[in-house]
């Protein structure tokens, strides 16, 4: 079993859903973790994570991204 890193955490799902379009867009596996409480969205961490050996690679993505 690979190990995976937590890339980023967030409280929107159109965020985290956004970052998980642009992790595959360039074959980047990717995994959302939900911690949401379902009855209060703001409670709990939509989390994105990585296999650890893509960390440097999607770490660089995400951060030219977010300069754009």
């Amino acid at each position: 079993m690979q190990p995976w890193y937590l890339l980023k955490s967030t409280r929107n799902i159109a965020e985290a859903n956004i970052v998980k379009g642009l992790l595959q867009e360039n074959d980047i596996p990717v995994q959302l973790l939900n911690k949401q409480d379902s009855s209060y969205l703001n409670f709990g961490d939509i989390e994105i994570y990585v296999p650890d050996y893509y960390k440097n690679v999607a770490e660089n993505l995400l951060h030219k991204a977010l300069l754009n």
